[in-house]
């Protein structure tokens, strides 16, 4: 089977059977026609927007570290985990390291946090296991539910710097239910890469204008309309926890803090959509 049979197959997740490139032109063309700014397909970021990382982490961690007799800041380690995300990226970018998928660049910070946190022990079954909570992440309260209504009438696919195997366990353990798994990974760059929004729009059988971008971040949203993608902003404020600014991950510091104060009024990013939440999305895309 070719990569491509793979990843457009609706529920190929699932492990049914994939329709070929021409089929899902077919869906995209026909059925989706007509539907609100030209948009056939929906490209969704994931960690954030779909999945609520921080919160998942926390809970996981604190109920192995129970398990285990650890005491530790588990929403502090989560939190440092994912500030080593985008300059790891970085990393690549420059070819200070070769390219990597996600679960390598998350084993390697994460590998620096043991040391950090003077965690002792633990073996590589059990170091694996933890690397893979990533994979294990729980959606917010309206995604499932949202995307099911928005299934109805447009292709739904991720378009996460998160590598394909980890997409696919994540929506079978979480209950997405994607008609495409697109990752950085198919080509071997990272969002905001100018070749991700591109070449995952070409995969789809789309014209860039029409697949719209769906992202609780304005950095990525910023990227996708560059790149001539339609875009929806969906407001997480809760993302980076309880009384903290969402993060707009990979930005600078500036970036970040011009981003945040729009990321709880939707209204002020100038999003061709703008939703509280994935059923308000739903509702605006008809």
């Amino acid at each position: 089977m070719r990569r491509r049979e793979f990843v457009l197959g609706p529920l190929a997740l699932y492990g049914a059977a994939a329709l070929r490139g021409d089929g899902m032109r077919a869906v995209a063309s026909g059925m989706m026609a007509g539907h609100r700014f030209g948009v056939k397909a929906l490209a969704f970021d994931v960690f954030g927007t779909v999945v609520d990382w921080r919160g998942s982490i926390v809970r996981e961690g604190e109920e192995w570290g129970r398990a285990k007799g650890l005491q530790l800041d588990w929403g502090k380690f989560a939190d440092r985990w994912r500030e080593g995300y985008a300059p790891m990226m970085e990393k690549v970018r420059k070819g200070t390291l070769p390219w990597m998928k996600l679960d390598a660049l998350h084993r390697m910070i994460l590998d620096e946090l043991l040391v950090e946190f003077q965690i002792e022990g633990l073996s590589e079954d059990e170091k694996e296991h933890l690397n893979h909570v990533w994979h294990r992440l729980k959606p917010w309260p309206d995604a499932v539910r949202g995307l099911e209504r928005m299934k109805k009438n447009y292709v739904l696919a991720t378009l996460s710097n998160g590598n394909v195997s980890l997409l696919v366990e994540m929506a079978k353990n979480a209950g997405l239910p994607w008609d495409a798994v697109l990752s950085a990974e198919l080509f071997h760059h990272f969002k905001p890469d100018r070749e991700v929004y591109l070449g995952a729009a070409d995969l789809l059988g789309c014209k860039p204008a029409e697949v719209m971008m769906v992202a609780a971040h304005p950095g990525d949203l910023r990227a996708a309309q560059d790149c001539g993608l339609r875009t929806a902003f969906v407001a997480r404020p809760l993302e980076n926890g309880p009384g903290k600014e969402a993060a707009a991950s990979g930005e600078s510091k500036t970036q970040v803090h011009n981003s945040n104060a729009n990321l709880g009024h939707p209204a002020d990013f100038p999003a061709d959509v703008s939703a509280r939440d994935f059923l308000e999305l739903a509702e605006k895309l008809g």
